[in-house]
């Protein structure tokens, strides 16, 4: 080899060498231990839960998982992150061959991943990427943010509901077929039923359109950065994620799904972000400080609640309250009393270790909640309570929650995940009791307040997970005929909420509400699967599906679906076993919970 070509190799090595150095640079600038310190497991169970992996990791055998990464639900091998090498050596002696559900686990030092910016950095660089760069080119900024944030913008209305329509029926279809695999004995009445409704064995009703298509969220969530047309700080939505290399942020203004007074809210925080001097946080590095903005608006009166959040870093105590007596000042100016700002919070983001609860937001002006109407019904609104983000397709959603549940003045309605109650009271005057159930207890504040507010006195609201406290307030549904509604999040129910509604007899009807038809489909077949050791309850079988657009001009639908309770032949037994349990679970939660309610009731009063 000639000296020319010696040199010329040693430079492309030095070259290789430098690229992979620069891929990993990211981890010697702190913030990144989940990278750093991270362990592969493998040889998991077939069937398990994050939730119970961390107590198993955290709990019963004291290590201190910082993080846990599943490629997808269901995965025989995740990543478990900690912050220092003396956790992950502990963790991997640890599981290394701990035998948990039947299988013996294997546990070993993983690499880090590289940095997505370097890597998308390199991968444009690569001929095969370069045509779809120059498409991206082509667009302008105002069409790339629109594809991200509102995917169906260029499609006509009316195309998109039949989209949307179609894409329901093909989850439930998916739905169905699990069903026809699992349960023998009804496929042949699967398969006649299915001659009656168009391919599926329960009725699909058309969709429901949203009364509102321009300007129809009430809450939305704006990140603070650069954008990288102007190089100015901005206060909009990201055009992409970290992971894909992308953290510039274009500005709101050309959004249709996005109403003026909330657009002029963004930017009026715009302007002070941008006279503060002080630099939106960066997911590069960590630094800076400016986070996000919320933004909440009544569509019953206008009022706009803002929520902003910044990373203090190195922020002395003294610097902080003069931040906060700025927002203060600006936000009380004409300007924003103009734009409808009637409430302020302001949120100062911490690090979150494992097992503490994520920072909330301080209450800095103005009033403490704003108010919005459902089906005549008047809803305050705290700043982390769930509320449907689009208000006008919430009178559609739960008047066909009420349509399809045929309740009577007898009857009870359980409703789990039920937020600031906005379900259970617009079912309120339809029924004879409503017992609700929300994990966030500032949400069940809002919803006694709520019944407080509209006069409303025959429902009870609790705080606590759905799959902890429902047998105590199952237990308290003494009528004949008891209906449960869940609204839960988009991941769906937890399976120990879902056992709990098939084990307890008396709940003969259940409307399932999704915003993620698609991630409910596993609770759809738990819910319908035939009866076992565990769950011992009748299956409840699907009856009408409802798809409501809540959300125009994206790819999301809401759905509602009615199921009942399969008759089946008693042996004499069954409903005395389900009593039991329910007994049995009340002694070890009911005092509780009301110890609970009390406490919550009386620092309420």
């Amino acid at each position: 080899m000639s000296e020319t070509e010696l040199i010329k190799d040693n430079n492309e090595v030095n070259l290789e060498t430098d690229n992979i150095k620069e891929e990993y640079a990211y981890l010697d600038r702190g913030g990144f231990s989940s990278e750093k310190f991270k362990v592969e497991i493998r040889g998991l169970p077939k069937f398990y839960g994050i939730v119970e992996l961390k107590k198993l990791m955290n709990q019963k055998l004291g290590l201190n998982a910082s993080k846990i990464k599943r490629p997808k639900n269901g995965s025989h091998w995740l990543f478990a992150c900690f912050q220092n090498d003396e956790d992950r050596s502990k963790a991997i002696s640890t599981l290394n061959g701990y035998s948990w559900k039947g299988k013996t686990l294997i546990a070993e030092e993983a690499k880090p991943a590289p940095d997505p910016l370097v890597k998308k950095r390199k991968r444009d660089e690569d001929s095969v990427n370069i045509k779809k760069k120059k498409e991206d080119e082509n667009k302008s900024q105002e069409e790339r943010l629109k594809d991200a944030v509102t995917p169906y913008w260029n499609i006509p209305y009316e195309e998109q509901l039949a989209l949307k329509e179609k894409e329901v029926k093909n989850l439930l279809m998916k739905f169905d077929n699990e069903v026809w695999k699992i349960d023998k004995n009804k496929r042949n009445l699967i398969e006649s039923k299915r001659k009656l409704y168009n391919g599926l064995s329960f009725e699909l009703k058309p969709i429901q359109r949203s009364p509102i298509t321009a300007g129809y969220r009430n809450k939305c969530e704006f990140t603070v950065g650069i954008d990288d047309d102007t190089g100015k700080p901005t206060v909009g939505f990201r055009l992409g994620s970290y992971v894909t290399g992308t953290v510039g942020v274009a500005p709101v203004g050309s959004l249709t799904h996005i109403s003026d007074k909330m657009k002029q809210a963004v930017l009026l925080f715009q302007n002070f972000v941008r006279k503060s001097n002080m630099s939106p946080f960066s997911p590069a590095d960590y630094s800076g400080y400016w986070r996000y903005l919320t933004v909440r608006e009544s569509t019953h009166n206008g009022d706009i609640m803002l929520i902003v959040a910044m990373y203090p870093q190195d922020l002395t105590k003294d610097k902080l309250e003069e931040l906060k007596r700025e927002l203060i000042e600006h936000f009380s100016s004409e300007e924003a009393q103009a734009c409808g700002v009637k409430s302020v919070y302001f949120e100062e983001i911490t690090k979150k270790r494992s097992g503490e609860d994520g920072s909330k937001p301080i209450h800095l002006m103005g009033a403490t909640h704003i108010v919005d109407t459902i089906l005549g019904l008047q809803f305050r609104i705290s700043p982390e309570a769930f509320f449907q983000i689009n208000t006008a397709g919430a009178n559609i959603l739960y008047q066909s929650a009420i349509d399809l549940s045929n309740v009577n003045e007898k009857s009870t309605l359980i409703d789990i995940c039920c937020g600031t109650g906005t379900i259970g009271l617009c079912f309120a005057k339809h029924v004879g009791k409503v017992l609700g159930v929300e994990l966030v207890s500032e949400a069940v504040k809002d919803a006694r307040s709520n019944a407080e507010l509209n006069s409303i006195d025959n429902c009870s609201f609790f705080a606590g997970r759905a799959e902890d406290v429902l047998p105590s307030v199952l237990a308290r549904a003494t009528s004949d005929d008891v209906i449960a509604v869940v609204d839960p999040p988009r991941a769906g129910l937890h399976m120990r909420a879902v056992t709990q509604l098939r084990n307890t007899k008396k709940v003969s009807r259940l409307i399932y509400i999704s915003c993620s038809p698609a991630s409910a489909v596993k609770n759809f077949v738990d819910l319908s699967r035939p009866s076992s050791k565990t769950l011992r309850g009748a299956p409840f079988v699907p009856v009408q599906a409802v798809p409501v657009d809540m959300f125009p001009y994206t790819k999301h639908v809401e759905l509602a679906v009615l199921f009942e309770r399969e008759v089946q032949p008693s042996d004499g037994n069954e409903c005395e076993v389900d009593e039991k349990e329910v007994k049995t679970e009340e002694n070890a939660d009911v005092k509780k919970e009301e110890n609970n309610v009390s406490l919550e009731e009386n620092t309420q009063t």
